[in-house]
């Protein structure tokens, strides 16, 4: 059996990163796992608890972040995100690739933590999903209808911080269409299964 994979997939919001990541497990139902962050967000229309997060208050966030729970931890619009290290241990212990989808300040712990553990090094896969086009970026953020105009402000100045960042990241993909970005993740996917033994 193939090592199991840590796949870390970031991308500015608007990039479609959530949907691929989706697309992705239900491609691969019988390897792929994604890892459930937790967050102190509101949940949107349609979203589940312990499905698309795991929503807690700020408080209780806190305190697990000083207990150690979280393999990585952000703010991100003005939220805390982190998935739990034991849930991440848990996926590939079992053998099943797990797949994050994380902001670029998580990324780069997950990063650093690998410089520091050869066995996380070994499993951990990045890819960043770049949208180059300021005007694309708002036309999906606003195309989403969740969120109002001044956050929608904000996610594409933030964007413009977060694309520094995506030459850090071994794998780029430049988005496009849906289906055209679900076919290089896959291939991303397929190449890093084939040469991990």
């Amino acid at each position: 059996m193939s090592r199991a994979l840590l796949i870390v997939v970031s991308g500015p919001a608007g990039s479609g990163k959530t949907t691929l990541c989706a697309r992705l497990t239900e491609a691969y139902p019988q390897s792929i796992r994604r890892v459930i962050t937790c967050t102190t967000r509101a949940p949107r229309i349609g979203e589940t608890d312990g499905a698309d997060y795991h929503f807690m208050t700020r408080a209780s966030f806190e305190q697990q972040v000083a207990a150690g729970v979280f393999l990585e931890h952000a703010q991100v619009h003005g939220n805390l995100y982190g998935p739990r290290a034991a849930d991440v241990a848990a996926q590939l212990g079992a053998g099943f690739d797990a797949l994050l989808n994380v902001d670029v300040q998580g990324a780069s712990t997950i990063r650093a933590k690998g410089a520091a553990d050869p066995r996380l090094a070994a499993s951990l896969v990045t890819v960043f999903i770049r949208v180059g086009d300021r005007t694309e970026l708002r036309r999906r953020l606003t195309g989403r209808g969740t969120d109002p105009v001044d956050e929608i402000d904000r996610r594409v100045a933030a964007a413009e911080e977060e694309l520094r960042h995506a030459g850090s990241y071994q794998h780029l993909i430049e988005s496009g269409s849906r289906e055209a970005d679900f076919a290089a993740l896959q291939s991303i996917y397929l190449a890093e299964k084939a040469r991990r033994p």
